[in-house]
């Protein structure tokens, strides 16, 4: 029987932080996945999730996992398959450490994906993110601290790990700019709205003197995680729904800021390829989501198609006789 704990741990430590060098976030999705499979395994065998062996993981007890996700967590088909890629990818990494688990790893690598549905990317109107922008107090330190977060957050269109991950040397006010380590540790430079400058310069001014180089920071001076900007952002939409009911019935993400953002500026310019780059996209597959959001790029091509002539007819009524003649007999 071959102990699970010390493979686990080579994958995350050698494999995804040294030799691929994945980020935080990463790394942190990746634990998360195998977190809920070692508890759903115990349960499942009855014993403690450092005893779990490599034999008891089979493509059955995976399957059931899955099945569990979806049925008692309520998981989404989207978030099944991100767990099924991180399980994948540990045994791809399995093949060529345990050659003698060959058949049973293909077994488990063999498990489907789930086809889910692409539906329309979630995004703000303008009127409903103004109103989320002001939801932030500007007289209390947290309020001008959310104030530049929120701005920030919609003008680079960043991801909230790039977001909570920004140091003070990745700030160039002078020049109007920020620089971004982003997904797959592909760095872009992006501009600043003025109102984006002045709600940062804001923030610097009453930050303080902290040990931490993260440009947010909570109340105790340590960086603010993802989940308390997620926490933030829900508490200022909750505001901004009073003055904008439409807000009660949307599910207001750090992501729906970046989809925000990318519809903005694809508005804006009517470019594609611009939207990618702005956000950090490996390939244009990725953005192309957002043409399909925007009823303007429809709008376009209609303006620019001359449609098929609709010859004109007149209807009349067939005559009673002739129609009595053409019945079947």
């Amino acid at each position: 029987m071959t102990p699970i704990t010390p493979l686990i741990q080579a994958f995350l430590d050698q494999t995804l932080a040294r030799q691929r060098g994945v980020s935080r976030h990463t790394l942190d999705s990746y634990a998360l996945s195998f977190q809920l499979l070692f508890i759903f395994a115990a349960k499942r065998l009855k014993v403690s999730p450092s005893a779990l062996t490599l034999e008891q993981l089979d493509a059955n007890l995976i399957s059931a996992f899955l099945e569990y996700l979806e049925d008692k967590r309520k998981n989404a088909p989207v978030t099944r398959n991100v767990r099924l890629a991180a399980i994948k990818s540990f045994f791809r990494f399995l093949e060529y450490r345990q050659p003698a688990a060959l058949d049973h790893i293909r077994r488990v690598l063999a498990i489907p994906f789930k086809k889910t549905d692409q539906s329309l990317v979630p995004y703000l109107l303008r009127e409903e993110l103004q109103a989320v922008l002001d939801a932030p107090d500007p007289a209390t330190r947290d309020g001008i601290r959310d104030r530049a977060m929120l701005h920030l957050a919609v003008c680079a269109g960043l991801r909230v790990s790039e977001l909570t991950g920004l140091k003070l040397e990745d700030i160039d006010l002078s020049s109007m700019s920020i620089r971004v380590l982003g997904k797959g540790r592909r760095e872009r430079t992006l501009p600043l709205w003025k109102t984006t400058a002045a709600a940062l310069r804001a923030w610097l001014a009453v930050r303080g003197r902290v040990p931490v180089p993260e440009v947010f920071v909570n109340n105790r001076g340590d960086p603010l995680s993802r989940w308390g900007f997620a926490y933030l952002l829900k508490q200022h939409t909750a505001t901004a729904a009073r003055a904008h009911p439409d807000l009660k019935k949307k599910r207001v993400s750090p992501h729906v800021l970046r989809h925000t953002c990318a519809m903005i500026i694809l508005q804006a310019t009517q470019d594609i390829r611009k939207v990618s780059l702005w956000l950090g996209h490996a390939t244009l597959t990725t953005t192309e989501v957002y043409t399909r959001g925007d009823p303007s790029e429809k709008l376009d091509a209609m303006e620019s198609i001359v449609p098929p002539h609709l010859r004109r007819g007149t209807f009349q009524p067939s005559d009673r006789l002739i129609a009595l003649l053409k019945r079947p007999s």
